[in-house]
């Protein structure tokens, strides 16, 4: 699992909003305590809104969501553009974000009109 997979699945088990130990955070993900240590100063540096210490646990203040947005039809192409290159992006750190935020965006997405169109 690399880094960013398991920064996402801190965040997904601290979504429910209840105090969660470093300890139990670290058996589910199959590593250190002390990695989770580590893992929630850097979530904190990048702004997660992340409440807690060592030996007490750790609370997800706030979510971490973006909130509903309305797109135009120029937009929605704009944004399926904009996904497709950052997806092709070589350095392994931003293309993997990239990848993992593509999927969840088009999760959402309604389907592209111009799939269905004839050629």
């Amino acid at each position: 699992m690399t880094r960013n997979e398991r920064f996402e699945k801190i965040l997904m088990l601290l979504r429910d909003g209840e105090l969660i130990r470093a300890r139990d955070v670290a058996a589910r993900l199959g590593v250190s305590e002390r990695t989770i240590w580590r893992d929630m100063a850097t979530l904190v540096d990048y702004g997660v809104p992340i409440e807690g210490e060592r030996g007490v646990g750790y609370i997800l203040r706030r979510p971490v969501a973006l909130p509903p947005l309305v797109l135009t039809h120029d937009e929605m192409a704009a944004l399926r553009h904009l996904l497709r290159l950052a997806e092709a992006h070589v350095d392994t750190r931003i293309g993997s974000g990239a990848r993992t935020l593509a999927a969840k965006i088009r999760a959402v997405m309604p389907p592209d009109p111009e799939d269905d169109a004839p050629i």
